[in-house]
């Protein structure tokens, strides 16, 4: 009973693991262009020749520190929310979560072999990327439903309505 009662609750969390992984993935290669763009990809080689030279627990520093910085930004996203300045705060706060996770994706792309030469590190690596997995599996029977009604397939009352709609349009396109 307690098990149902949480489901959508678990379900709501898998959404959001899953949107910051499609940000992850989806950030990677446009920060790959911005690299290519502007002369990071000299920064990136410099960097990764210095992440070679650490060990694996000073990697971690290279890791961990780039964050630092956005930290004050996340702050001033709240700060115009408690003024209730809502727009400029939901920006702010969305510039700082791309801008975090483009530079976490670059710095962690540097650094990846080396921090899963640490145990611990690797440890919780493949347990985040296991629930990755676990959260698209929990997510993936309900996008489906989504795309067949949207696509309109299917018997139930809201296929059934999608369908009434398309043939509304149509008539509408056709009377014109």
């Amino acid at each position: 009973m307690m098990r149902r009662l949480l489901q959508p609750f678990w379900v709501l969390l898998a959404v959001i693991f899953l949107i910051e992984a499609w940000l992850w993935d989806h950030l990677e290669p446009i920060v790959e262009r911005i690299v290519a763009w502007i002369p990071l990809r000299a920064f990136k080689q410099w960097l990764s020749e210095r992440v070679d030279t650490l060990s694996p627990a000073m990697t971690l520093i290279v890791f961990a520190v780039p964050v630092l910085p956005l930290f004050p930004l996340k702050l001033i996203g709240l700060w115009l929310l408690a003024n209730e300045y809502w727009l400029s705060a939901v920006v702010v706060i969305m510039l700082g979560k791309f801008v975090g996770l483009g530079v976490t994706a670059f710095i962690f792309d540097v650094t990846r072999s080396k921090l899963l030469q640490m145990v611990w590190f690797k440890k919780l690596y493949e347990f985040i990327m296991d629930l990755r997995a676990r959260a698209a599996a929990m997510v993936y029977p309900i996008k489906q439903r989504i795309r067949e009604m949207l696509r309109g397939n299917g018997e139930g009352w809201s296929s059934r309505t999608l369908r009434l709609i398309q043939r509304f349009r149509k008539s509408v396109h056709e009377a014109r």
